[in-house]
């Protein structure tokens, strides 16, 4: 009797508090933070015990429109996709159409990595875990902006490195997403847009969430993306289509859509309807780890992780001892968080529109309320954080400051003019046209640039499009020891696309 009474108070005490956050205090604090990071917008959703108790937007569509977005607004989740891919191939197995343990080749007989041994080797399991051997974003040139289709994109991971031992680390590695998303094609016969279209988004009545940015329609609720300059201020770029990708990162979603996504998650696949989209034991597979990585357990972290590693389409790991499941995705010029702590039926996606976002920041700052833990400013704490690593980070300057100006190139202009090829990436061609000379990019022609003499036989890269990861860089033309052109070395310093990974030959 004593336990009950004790487990009923505990219950009572429980509903009682979940009742007394503040939600306008917790609603000014998001909008100062919004103003603080100066993002251009973003939109919240909470949601706790199987319901939405919060969702707003903040900030502005677009900083040259006076437009303010609410929780239907649709921005990019990129990465967040990543857990629909899981949970569609999780389908996939109980229909009995794949296994988790089948080989890739299986299905995808063109599909190879760095060794033969190892591609015979790689399941569909290892394809959703990152723990292939790729290095993190490694071969991300290949399929970024470009105009390859799914095949071609997943034909060209062979040629990229090998990072570390097969199923002996972890590299974050959206290729696989994308196999992953060609092998559910495979199996099903339908495309990938289709499947999450037909297997999660109506079931969940997602109805603002698309997978393309072809089919915005008549939709005006969508969010602007924005990259920002050298001086902090934001600036708009255009959408991107990642329709050849989707399955890595392609859907576009509203925090009131994500919500319903978070609760179906957290009741571990069973819709309103009491339809299950997927059983309690794949909810298993995916939520348990299948590469774990290392955490300082001498010198905790500020969210005092004890664990951490990546399941199925999930990172996973524990904030201040609570059970953390999560995910971030990075689209050109929108940045997202999905974060739930399911044993307190509590969630957190934060959307936004601008490349300087506090999504962590808002999603441990609710999480705290929820907990009932002390106000700790985190905006305030991670964005220092993040303007004293901004600073310190000088690759850009070194550069720049290194440049020996008053050179002259030492090959001619007639040399250097011609195609180029790389293995992993296809063909770089250099020309002159109307007195320029210009660098195009045979699948990318987002990428296509002017370039100018920077010093010695090396070429400064000027964008003919806007782009949101990468701003300065040079191409430098080498040359044999008889003063032939031999190839192009890439060298643009950023942390998501490794351009030295496409170094190419001269062919012609």
């Amino acid at each position: 009797m004593k336990k009950i009474l004790f487990l009923s108070i505990i219950f009572i005490s429980t509903t009682v508090f979940a009742q007394k956050v503040d939600y306008k205090a917790l609603d000014k604090y998001i909008s100062q933070t919004q103003k603080d990071w100066n993002i251009p917008g973003l939109s919240v959703g909470i949601v706790k015990d199987g319901k939405i108790v919060f969702e707003k937007g903040y900030g502005q569509m677009d900083v040259n429109e006076n437009r303010k977005p609410d929780e239907h607004t649709i921005y990019a989740i990129a990465s967040n996709t990543k857990a629909f891919t899981a949970a569609i191939m999780a389908q996939l197995v109980e229909e009995g159409k794949v296994n988790w343990k089948d080989r890739v080749q299986d299905h995808l007989p063109y599909f190879e990595v760095y060794d033969p041994a190892i591609s015979r080797m790689v399941t569909v399991e290892d394809l959703l875990s990152h723990n292939v051997g790729l290095g993190t974003f490694s071969g991300d040139g290949i399929w970024y902006k470009s105009e390859l289709s799914t095949e071609e994109v997943v034909k060209r991971i062979r040629f990229v490195p090998q990072a570390y031992d097969f199923r002996a680390g972890y590299g974050y590695s959206n290729l696989m997403f994308i196999t992953a998303g060609a092998l559910i094609e495979k199996v099903t016969g339908k495309s990938f847009k289709d499947n999450v279209t037909e297997r999660i988004l109506k079931p969940l009545e997602m109805d603002d969430t698309v997978v393309s940015v072809k089919d915005f329609g008549n939709n005006k609720n969508v969010a602007t993306p924005h990259a920002m300059d050298e001086n902090n201020k934001n600036y708009t770029i255009p959408w991107v289509g990642w329709d050849n990708v989707q399955s890595t990162g392609g859907i576009i979603s509203s925090v009131h859509d994500m919500s319903k996504w978070m609760i179906l998650n957290m009741i571990h696949g069973v819709t309103k309807k009491n339809d299950t989209l997927f059983s309690v034991q794949n909810r298993n597979n995916m939520w348990n780890l299948h590469n774990s990585f290392g955490v300082n357990q001498v010198n905790r972290n500020s969210t005092g992780s004890q664990y951490a590693g990546y399941g199925l389409g999930w990172f996973l790991g524990d904030y201040q001892g609570n059970f953390r499941v999560r995910h971030g995705g990075g689209y050109d010029g929108m940045i997202s968080t999905v974060q739930m702590l399911p044993d307190e039926n509590l969630g957190v996606v934060v959307l936004t529109n601008g490349v300087k976002a506090p999504t962590n920041a808002i999603a441990y700052y609710v999480f705290d309320r929820f907990l009932n833990r002390d106000k700790k400013d985190w905006s305030k704490e991670m964005l220092d954080g993040y303007d004293k690593w901004k600073a310190g980070d000088t690759r850009i300057a070194d550069r720049k400051a290194k440049q020996v100006k008053g050179t002259q190139p030492t090959l001619q202009k007639e040399a250097i003019i011609g195609t180029y090829h790389a293995d992993i990436y296809g063909n770089f061609e250099v020309k002159e046209m109307n007195g320029e000379l210009k660098l195009l990019w045979e699948h990318t022609p987002l990428l296509n640039s002017t370039l100018s003499h920077f010093n010695y036989d090396a070429y400064e890269i000027h964008w003919d499009e806007p782009q949101a990861w990468f701003s300065f860089g040079t191409v430098k033309f080498e040359s044999d020891a008889y003063g032939k052109v031999i190839g192009i070395t890439f060298d643009v310093p950023n942390d998501d696309f490794f351009f030295y990974e496409m170094n190419a030959k001269k062919i012609e």
